[in-house]
């Protein structure tokens, strides 16, 4: 193995750069050469290479976002766009392929090596909804920010007696939105693993106010059966007969832009290590994760066959210290 590339790909998360950096420089520590691809897939099929040293990662661990870039693209869903993707990269002499990013990044890195392309992932989605991993890059800064939302909106919420709704990302994992809940101690939390009607938030908000609390928070994923838009929608129609109404703040790509925590960057600096060990040893079509606080490699063919569960204990407990 004497030159490698990394792409970045689906949405990005923060500690990202500080993975790249992180891959760049392990790289280069054992004498190859390093490539990053910029805007990922769509860029990979396009042959947009640019060679990467020590010098050109400096500075990025901070920044949130990711440098190389990330880009949809629909031609890489094909065989054909995978075949493109790899006559490319084997156009410059790339021996191997290092992705980081969430599941449909993932996918597309097996879809890779079922053509016999060596690749390595690493976990990288603030949604943490990524078979073969505890946690994955950009989870703990999505999730301070959110709390910082939750903190912000008890203070005015209080001030006016009111009851908020708010909706944060996660997709179809409803990881983000228990961990806030829990974190920021809400009154209850809609996720997309355990059904909850409208009448079942209304009754928690209800119960709120009947213990004498001056607001409600009520944290909602994206992904849920009933959305936060979804909710305020039920909550006006029924106000004669619920007797109230809630206000709606959706904090969206915000939570994708924030500084990198410091467990962030130092979780990715230990993963995007781990990937270019795992690869000088000869062990490919792997995603490095993070499990039981140690790096482990989990097959590309089991992360994207299986779903990751979450713990629906938690769920009670957020109940319990409402």
């Amino acid at each position: 193995m004497k030159r490698i590339a990394v792409l970045t790909s689906g949405g990005d998360a923060p500690g990202m750069n500080a993975a790249i950096r992180s891959v760049v420089r392990t790289g280069v520590s054992k004498g190859w050469e390093v490539f990053g691809v910029k805007n990922g897939y769509a860029g990979l099929i396009n042959g947009s290479f640019i060679p990467l040293g020590t010098r050109d990662v400096g500075g990025i661990m901070q920044r949130g976002g990711t440098m190389l870039g990330s880009a949809r693209s629909a031609e890489f869903i094909t065989a054909e766009g995978q075949r493109k993707a790899i006559r490319a990269l084997n156009s410059v002499g790339i021996e191997g392929l290092i992705v980081i990013g969430g599941n449909g990044s993932q996918t597309g890195s097996y879809k890779l090596s079922t053509h016999g392309f060596p690749t390595i992932g690493v976990a990288s989605t603030i949604d943490n909804d990524l078979y073969g991993t505890d946690i994955t890059i950009g989870v703990d800064t999505a999730l301070n920010i959110a709390l910082e939302a939750v903190d912000r909106l008890k203070v005015t919420a209080s001030s006016h007696q009111r009851a908020f709704l708010l909706e944060v990302m996660g997709r179809d994992c409803g990881y983000l939105a228990l961990m806030t809940a829990l974190a920021g101690g809400a009154e209850a939390v809609v996720i997309p693993e355990v059904k909850c009607s409208p009448e079942e938030v209304a009754e928690s908000i209800s119960k709120a106010y009947e213990k004498g609390k001056a607001h409600a928070i009520i944290i909602v994923a994206e992904g849920s059966e009933y959305n936060a838009e979804a909710l305020s929608s039920y909550f006006k129609e029924h106000k004669d007969r619920l007797g109230f109404e809630v206000r709606v703040a959706i904090l969206g790509h915000i939570q994708r832009g924030g500084i990198p925590s410091a467990y962030d960057r130092i979780l990715a600096s230990r993963l995007g290590a781990g990937a270019v060990e795992a690869m000088a040893r000869g062990d490919f079509n792997l995603l490095t994760g993070w499990v039981s606080s140690e790096i482990k490699y989990t097959p590309l063919e089991e992360v994207v066959n299986n779903k990751k569960q979450i713990d629906k204990s938690l769920v009670e407990l957020a109940r319990i210290l409402d």
